[in-house]
């Protein structure tokens, strides 16, 4: 990474991306700082951060396409389509055909108009789904068109009394994981959610360039 103002950070699981922003505002002393495309405070991976100047540059990445390693757990729904909420549907699966999984994973590939998640930033009337979604408020989320470039089989294993589906996804930006864990469920007949993700590219920057917030 040869530009000074923009840093790629790797965000560690169990921080809010503006987190990583405190954080390095203190150690870099730095107050002018931004970051460009939001991680759940339950993903890990690649975030890119912008300071100073390099603020103004943030919005030349918004729109970068991105590659996930998400792990979605087959048999469990949830009120926040993660495992921080709420349990909704609990299935136990005896077995799961490979071939089956697979068949669907090939169908995912492409557009598709997908509800976003109640817990999500997106915002009605000015205020934000999860903050409406925190207060108990009743309202059917809006859908947004995410499209799949290509998405690779990489495991499918059992886990207690469900099954753990591990896949790589290449997307446009904007298109919310979450939602499209618990499609793949939809698909199998199964209830589904993300049970672990990490965002390993945005646009031509890796993963593998970027600094852990330990090493500044």
């Amino acid at each position: 990474m040869r530009d000074k103002e923009i840093l790629l950070i790797d965000k560690p699981k169990g921080i809010s991306s503006f987190e990583v922003i405190r954080i390095l505002r203190k150690k870099l002393r730095v107050k002018k700082m931004g970051h460009s495309g939001t991680l759940d405070p339950l993903a890990s991976g690649l975030l890119i951060i912008g300071f100073g100047k390099g603020t103004k540059k943030l919005k030349n990445f918004l729109k970068l396409p991105k590659v996930y390693l998400a792990e979605i757990l087959l048999g469990r729904k949830t009120e926040t389509g993660d495992q921080d909420g709420k349990v909704l549907v609990e299935k136990e699966i005896e077995g799961l055909p490979v071939e089956k999984v697979k068949k669907v994973l090939t169908e995912i590939k492409g557009k598709h108009y997908l509800p976003v998640p109640k817990y999500s930033a997106i915002k009605r009337k000015g205020v934000p789904l999860y903050k409406l979604a925190r207060r108990g408020i009743d309202f059917q989320p809006p859908k947004k068109m995410m499209e799949v470039y290509s998405i690779k089989f990489l495991s499918l294993t059992k886990k207690d009394k469900f099954f753990l589906l591990k896949i790589e996804i290449f997307c446009s930006s904007g298109t919310y994981i979450r939602s499209l864990a618990e499609e793949i469920g939809r698909r199998l007949s199964l209830p589904a959610s993300l049970f672990n993700l990490r965002r390993t590219k945005i646009g031509k920057f890796k993963i593998e360039e970027a600094k852990k917030l330990e090493d500044f």
